[in-house]
Order: structure tokens, then C-alpha cells, then sequence
């Protein structure tokens, strides 16, 4: 019985903290969410972000910013993909402004310095987790 009462409470921090998408699973964002940089440019490369799977934050969009511009609004078990010019750029999550619900009204903000070379692809997961709240990482190659 001592057992349950020490494992139950791991098992409900364990059950706030957010999964990969399978990668035959993952959606793409639709159009109306993909605000910046959709077209290709001459020597850009290219971030794909992903938004794990989780109860923290489910019923909410998380802004993703680029050089802190809103790009996409991503939903749980979504991807974005965005082309960006060569160079370091500022990579990052936020509050999404356009949600008029109290997940709009919190605060938010992670950024990562991404050096970008022409023709490069590199991969980030947006996670939530219970004790750190949201963050983006970059995934190894």
C-alpha cells in the first residue's frame, strides 16, 4: 500500500509532461496558421519545429517566433516548416496574442540563437513540461 502512495504522485507529474509526435502522426500546420516565412529564398535554409503531445497547455496555440516575428501559430502534434535567410537567427516560443482565452493572458517567452547555413535543415520540439513549463530544443542531427 506504501508502494501506490509514493508511485501515484510520479505517475501524475510523469502524465503533465508532453511526448514526441510518431513521425507518421505529426500534422502539418494548416495555411491560415503559417504567418512568415513560407517562400524560399536564394540561400536559405530551413527550421522544422514541432509541438509535442500533451495535456500542459493542449487547448492552446504557442506562437512560434522567428527573429522575433510571429511565424506560425502550432497546435499539439503539429509541424511548421519555415524558410529562413542564412545567418544566426532568433528562434522562439511565446503567447500566442491572437487567443482571446486565458492562454493568451500568461507569460512566455524562450529563444535560441540558430546559425543557419544555405541548404541546411535542423529540427526543434516545442515541450511542456510540468515543472519547467514550455521550452524549445533542438533536436540532434
Amino acid at each position: 500500500m506504501r508502494l501506490i502512495y509514493a508511485v501515484l504522485p510520479l505517475l501524475a507529474l510523469a502524465g503533465c509532461s508532453s511526448v514526441p509526435v510518431d513521425p507518421e502522426n505529426v500534422r502539418q500546420v494548416p495555411g491560415e496558421r503559417l504567418l512568415a516565412y513560407q517562400q524560399a529564398v536564394a540561400g536559405s535554409g530551413e527550421l522544422v519545429v514541432e509541438r509535442d503531445l500533451g495535456m500542459l497547455g493542449g487547448g492552446c496555440y504557442v506562437a512560434v517566433l522567428v527573429d522575433r516575428k510571429v511565424a506560425a501559430r502550432i497546435g499539439i502534434g503539429e509541424q511548421a516548416r519555415f524558410q529562413v535567410p542564412a545567418g544566426t537567427r532568433v528562434l522562439g516560443i511565446g503567447i500566442d496574442e491572437q487567443d482571446d482565452t486565458l492562454c493568451g493572458m500568461g507569460r512566455l517567452r524562450r529563444e535560441l540563437a540558430v546559425p543557419v547555413t544555405p541548404g541546411q535543415r535542423q529540427h526543434f520540439r516545442i515541450v511542456s513540461e510540468a515543472k519547467s513549463g514550455f521550452d524549445i530544443r533542438a533536436l540532434a542531427p
